[in-house]
C-alpha cells in the first residue's frame, strides 16, 4: 500500500507519518489487504484527505468504521459509491438535510460533492475487513485520527465540527472549543434516530449560518 496523501496534509502530518505506531499500522494494513478482502479499496484509504485539502477545510464530520459490505466504502465517512443502496445512517442524514433545508432526496450516496466544498469526512478507523465491523480497531488508526483532529484544532481557525453519537463526541476532546464550533447530536443510525436523538438537529443550516457569519462560502448540502 502506497501512502498517497495530498501535499498540504502530508506537510501537516509528516511527523505523525514517521512515528513507529504508524509504520506498524501500515505494515498490518498491507498484510491484511494481501491476505483478506478489505475495504475501502487501497486507492481510497486516504480519500478524505485527498478530496479535501487542509487549506480548503471548513467543516469536519466524524465517523467510526468504514462500511464492511461489498462495494460500499469509498474512503469518506457515511458515504458510498455511486449506484450503491444508501445504508440506513446515510438515508437518515439525507432525510435530515431535506427537513432542515428542503430540496429533493439525493439519488447518489457519494458524498465527495461535500468533500470538494471543504468538508472533511473522516472515519476514526480508515480500513476494515469485509463483513467484520471493528476488525481494524486498536491497531493505530485511532491514534492517527486523534492527531489529525489535534492538528486541525491547532492550525486552523473557525472550523465547524459535527459530532454525531457518543463515539464521535469522545473524539472531540481534542478540539479547542474557544477557536472552533462543535455541534453535537445523536447518531443518524436508526437506533438513535428513532429515539429522537437525530432528527431535528438542524446541523446543516446551523453550519451554513456559522460559515456565513465568518465570511466563508456555505456548503451546498
Amino acid at each position: 500500500m502506497q501512502i498517497k496523501i495530498e501535499d498540504s496534509w502530508k506537510k501537516i502530518l509528516s511527523e505523525e507519518l514517521d512515528k513507529k505506531y504508524f509504520k506498524d499500522l501500515i505494515s498490518f494494513v498491507k498484510e491484511e489487504y494481501k491476505t483478506e478482502v478489505c475495504y475501502p479499496k487501497e486507492k481510497d484509504v486516504f480519500a478524505a484527505f485527498n478530496q479535501c485539502s487542509f487549506e480548503s477545510l471548513k467543516v469536519v464530520i466524524l465517523g467510526q468504521d468504514p462500511y464492511h459490505g461489498q462495494n460500499q466504502a469509498n474512503g469518506l465517512c457515511f458515504s458510498v459509491h455511486e449506484g450503491i443502496t444508501h445504508p440506513p445512517s446515510l438515508a437518515n442524514i439525507f432525510k435530515e438535510v431535506g427537513k432542515d433545508l428542503g430540496g429533493p432526496y439525493p439519488l447518489s450516496g457519494d458524498l465527495s460533492r461535500w468533500s470538494k466544498q471543504g468538508v472533511l469526512l473522516l472515519n476514526s478507523i480508515l480500513t476494515v475487513r469485509a463483513g467484520s465491523p471493528g476488525s481494524h480497531q486498536n491497531r493505530g488508526w485511532e491514534l492517527f485520527t486523534d492527531a489529525v483532529i489535534s492538528k486541525i484544532s491547532k492550525y486552523k481557525e473557525d472550523v465547524v465540527f459535527l459530532l454525531w453519537g457518543g463515539y464521535a463526541k469522545k473524539k472531540g476532546v481534542k478540539i479547542d472549543k474557544k477557536k472552533h464550533t462543535v455541534l453535537t447530536s445523536g447518531h443518524p443510525s436508526p437506533l438513535s434516530a428513532n429515539r429522537g436523538y437525530w432528527f431535528g438537529n438542524k446541523h446543516f443550516s446551523m453550519t451554513n449560518e456559522i460559515l456565513q457569519a465568518k465570511a466563508k462560502t456555505i456548503i451546498n448540502w
